[in-house]
């Protein structure tokens, strides 16, 4: 019966190829029936040790876990019981993901990201940047209402050239139509925007 359970085992092992191993055990035999993409060097019919498991007919996911493969990679483990027809658990499928890459990646990123290195940004070079300003505050912004500018309909555009207005951002030479183009709309609607906003005062 736990053959039936193959293909789920083979799909996951695909679906996260080549870091995740997927081994399925029998719980009445105590054995390894099953392995997909096998980075454990576990062979079928070895012990499973896992009798424990009987005795919590109620047991569904354990996990996630760590634990260590024989190579010293670190896995993110997690397993899902089995059961037949009758809601009798019969077997264990266990997902082991190599995690080692994602750490090396990680350790990398937050020693790039970390920003030891950086200062603030020279005056000399940002007192006139009228479009970093914008682009400040259109993130801030967005930030603030929980939105993204995929995300934001016309009344939403409406309201953000309306608060550009208000923080000066258009003063500078070609502010409108750098803000249409961010904005993915028409220079024409952002002067038809900031002209209802100026009759508005």
């Amino acid at each position: 019966m736990l053959s039936r359970y193959h293909a789920i085992a083979d799909a996951i092992a695909l679906l996260f190829a080549p870091y995740a191993e997927v081994a399925i055990h029998d719980l009445a035999s105590q054995t390894l029936v099953y392995i997909a993409n096998n980075r454990s060097q576990r062979k079928i019919g070895e012990a499973s040790n896992m009798s424990e498991l009987q005795q919590d007919r109620h047991l569904q996911v354990l996990g996630p876990y760590l634990k260590r493969n024989w190579d010293g990679s670190q896995l993110r483990s997690i397993s899902a019981v089995l059961r037949d027809d009758r809601d009798q658990p019969i077997g264990l499928l266990c997902i082991n993901m190599d995690i080692s890459v994602l750490e090396g990646a990680k350790a990398a990123l937050e020693t790039f990201l970390a920003g030891n290195a950086l200062q603030p940004q020279p005056e000399v070079l940002f007192q006139d940047d009228w479009q970093e300003r914008i682009n400040t505050f259109v993130h801030n912004w967005l930030q603030q209402r929980q939105q993204t500018l995929a995300t934001l309909n016309s009344a939403g555009r409406r309201a953000l050239v309306e608060a550009l207005y208000h923080e000066g951002a258009f003063k500078g030479k070609n502010a409108a139509g750098y803000v249409a183009k961010i904005l993915g709309m028409g220079r024409a609607t952002v002067y038809n925007y900031l002209k209802n906003t100026k009759e508005s005062l």
